[in-house]
């Protein structure tokens, strides 16, 4: 009896080492490269006010263009079940230089934004817990503003917009579709990669202390149409 008894311990120690990591009620961290890809355009550059009274008046060929930025990020998940899971995606804010569009293409780089997004997924897995390859589909939801924003082209500021001027970014809510593959190497330790498609706007107000004795303020805005690509190159960790 207790041999037998022996032979089922070993047998369910087995069991549990064996355990498929990417099953229900795992969970898992990834670190890696985020690379933001805006597949921007823009609206001409709106005058709203200038010394207070309502201008409203677009200007018409001009506009903003945002470049492509690199950081590292983090994700946490967990498997609800062997095909669900939810996972946060965060990263250290990546820099964005900020381009003039239109007849402001002249002015190159104009300014430049520091880009906040942490996003909730959740995705669906497929192939069986123990399979080496696994691809999947998410969607979710980022919540996407920006910091740090200012000009940063002297010309631009002094023969564009009219003197020093503040910038301010607004803060949006947009939904996340993703596809990507994780492989796995042993139970614990995996690689993988994604690509997310993130349809947003942002609108940057100028707000311009005018270069006369009054210092009158003028306030303007554009807005951009980012609908980055978000491409995530990561290994993992299961627990």
């Amino acid at each position: 009896m207790k041999l037998k008894q022996a032979l089922a311990g070993v047998a369910a120690l087995a069991s549990f080492s064996a355990a498929h990591a990417q099953s229900a009620n795992t969970f898992y961290v990834t670190t890696g490269w985020f690379r933001f890809m805006p597949q921007d355009t823009s609206d001409p550059l709106k005058i709203l006010s200038a010394g207070g009274t309502p201008v409203n008046m677009a200007v018409p060929n001009t506009g903003a263009s945002i470049g492509s930025a690199d950081t590292l990020g983090v994700s946490l998940g967990y498997y609800i079940t062997d095909h669900f899971a939810t996972e946060a995606e965060l990263g250290i804010p990546p820099k964005f230089d900020i381009s003039g569009g239109g007849s402001f293409s002249s002015f190159g780089k104009v300014g430049t934004a520091k880009l906040w997004s942490p996003a909730l997924l959740f995705k669906y897995y497929f192939n069986s817990p123990d399979a080496k390859f696994r691809p999947y589909l998410g969607v979710g939801v980022t919540y996407a503003w920006f910091t740090d924003a200012k000009i940063t082209n002297g010309a631009f500021e002094q023969g564009v917009l009219g003197g020093p001027t503040s910038v301010s970014t607004d803060r949006s809510w947009a939904p996340v579709f993703n596809l990507g593959f994780n492989y796995n190497f042993t139970k614990h330790w995996f690689a993988g990669f994604s690509l997310s498609y993130i349809p947003i706007n942002v609108t940057a107000t100028y707000t311009t202390t005018l270069n006369n004795q009054f210092g009158t303020q003028r306030v303007a805005e554009s807005k951009i149409h980012l609908n980055p690509l978000v491409t995530y190159l990561k290994v993992g960790y299961n627990f």
